[in-house]
């Protein structure tokens, strides 16, 4: 059986943490950012968990091999 594809968008987006958990950066950090006040521009930089069952799974196809970093 051939290798799976990895969609190359995808595995850029997301991470995976020690835990397994799957990580996304937050929405609107790029766009018109001079406006946002400081505190919502930190936010940005940080990470977020992936909560939705779907999108998991979603994640999981597009990206088979996107594993825990050791």
């Amino acid at each position: 059986m051939p290798k799976m594809k990895t969609h190359k968008a995808t595995a850029k987006r997301f991470k995976v943490t020690a835990t397994g958990k799957l990580m996304r950066r937050h929405i609107g950090g790029s766009h018109l950012r001079r406006r946002a006040s400081k505190r919502v521009r930190r936010s940005f930089d940080k990470y977020e968990a992936v909560t939705n069952n779907a999108f998991k799974r979603r994640i999981q196809k597009l990206a088979p091999y996107l594993k825990k970093r050791k």
